[in-house]
């Protein structure tokens, strides 16, 4: 759909939703009418809520287009390399089962296990009543997975970086974040009343600019940068901003969701990739979600930044405790990962095949190094939107990442490996989109 199409389409749907808030000749405000009784329609319509309404112009816009809706698929089983939807099976890139250990038999009976002595909640705050043995021996696990003092585990993954930036900083505090940083992290700044300045995409220069000029402005200053990049599969030099944060006199954060897992030899994540000790990093972060095959999000180092969440960070004090047998899955999955380092380099080469094989066919592929995330940049959500139809018709399950989201230019698919995928999976994948890309470029020739 063209921009001109989709301006004209917003305007009819303002119109209509204008129309219906638009009082009646019986309605008309009179003196004897309270100002409560005056307040227009609009605003106590669901309907009539602007985000509602651009929900509406983006499903219209699929309609006209014949498009189905790509999102919320039903999954009809466990999703690595391959699912099952609707009844039929798709190579899936739409997953973050990067080690395939969700659905792991080993896994699973962790899990069943859990449940079968714990039950199925702790039933409340883990600092009131929830406690429980599990808990601590995955936060012990998790601090010696990084080799830092100590760790926390939040019941969710977008509450950890919440409630961790929410509670750190404050109104005579700084935080530096990329632009590319996650919602959660994005949040979690706002929530804080802090200052909060966005640096251009792993740009060091203009990070260290921002840190000569406001440094000494404020007590606390935080830079928050990612592991490995969810939408564009590239990762930051993570010396060049230990350095930084370092002759600055700033924290470090690394968010670490995509790259717990996946980056390095043991899969130890940023710091291993570029040999860097643990300690370098002030706050690291991760999820559960991904590799560790579970559910919600952790804060390592040192133990007085974890005692101190633990005991007062609302999203920790004030959240139920993690289930028993969600705890279970990922506690396994860090025994497994040493044990079993061959699931990290299949990865690590499967990716890497894909990314040379999106090369070879001149894909916009960024600047993905090939790390169990690879984009494939088309420019135009319509675009995106269609040959994830177009992919889905043939078999094979990949999001399309639309604008807002990502700017219109930089529409895309989104591929996740996993070390399951195949090389014929990837071939056969490759080669359907391109015979998509050009099935529609004809079409609009």
């Amino acid at each position: 759909m063209s921009q001109h199409a989709r301006d004209d389409l917003k305007r009819q749907l303002l119109s209509r939703s204008r129309r219906r808030s638009r009082p009646q000749p019986s309605d008309a405000a009179s003196t004897d009418v309270a100002p409560s009784q005056q307040v227009p329609e609009r605003f106590v319509r669901f309907e009539d809520h602007p985000g509602y309404q651009q929900i509406a112009m983006m499903r219209e816009g699929a309609r006209r287009l014949g498009l189905t809706d790509p999102f919320f698929k039903q999954h009809e089983g466990n999703a690595g390399a391959t699912t099952t939807i609707d009844g039929r099976n798709y190579i899936n890139f739409a997953s973050y089962n990067y080690l395939g250990y969700s659905g792991d038999p080993r896994v699973n009976r962790a899990a069943a296990d859990a449940v079968a002595h714990y039950g199925s909640s702790v039933s409340a705050s883990r600092m009131v009543a929830g406690e429980r043995p599990i808990h601590q021996a995955l936060e012990r696990a998790l601090a010696d997975a990084y080799d830092v003092e100590d760790a926390v585990a939040f019941v969710s993954g977008h509450a950890t970086n919440v409630s961790t930036l929410g509670y750190l900083l404050g109104p005579r505090d700084l935080i530096l974040h990329d632009e590319y940083i996650h919602n959660s992290a994005m949040v979690g700044a706002q929530l804080s009343g802090a200052k909060r300045i966005a640096f251009p995409h792993n740009d060091i220069a203009a990070l260290d600019d921002l840190l000569s000029r406001h440094r000494g402005q404020f007590e606390r200053v935080l830079i928050v940068i990612e592991g490995l990049y969810s939408m564009d599969g590239d990762v930051p030099d993570l010396p060049r901003f230990v350095e930084l944060k370092s002759r600055h006199r700033a924290w470090l954060m690394v968010d670490e969701a995509h790259s717990f897992g996946v980056l390095g030899a043991r899969g130890l994540g940023l710091r291993e990739h570029f040999d860097v000790p643990a300690t370098a990093v002030d706050i690291w972060m991760g999820t559960m979600s991904k590799t560790l095959a579970g559910c919600g999000g952790y804060i390592a180092g040192c133990r007085a930044l974890v005692e101190t969440l633990r005991h007062l960070a609302p999203g920790f004090l004030y959240s139920v405790g993690m289930p028993a047998q969600v705890a279970a899955p990922s506690l396994k999955v860090l025994e497994l990962m040493a044990e079993e380092p061959e699931r990290i380099a299949r990865l690590q080469d499967i990716s890497r095949y894909f990314l040379e094989r999106a090369h070879a066919l001149e894909l916009d592929v960024g600047d993905s190094i090939g790390a169990a995330v690879v984009p494939v940049i088309v420019g135009s959500s319509p675009l995106a939107a269609g040959l994830s139809h177009d992919l889905f018709e043939r078999g094979i399950n990949v999001q399309p990442i639309l604008h807002p989201a990502v700017p219109e230019k930089s529409a895309r698919l989104r591929f996740f490996l996993s070390c399951e995928h195949t090389r014929e999976q990837v071939d056969d994948t490759l080669t359907a989109l391109q015979q998509a890309m050009d099935s529609r470029a004809t079409a609009h020739a």
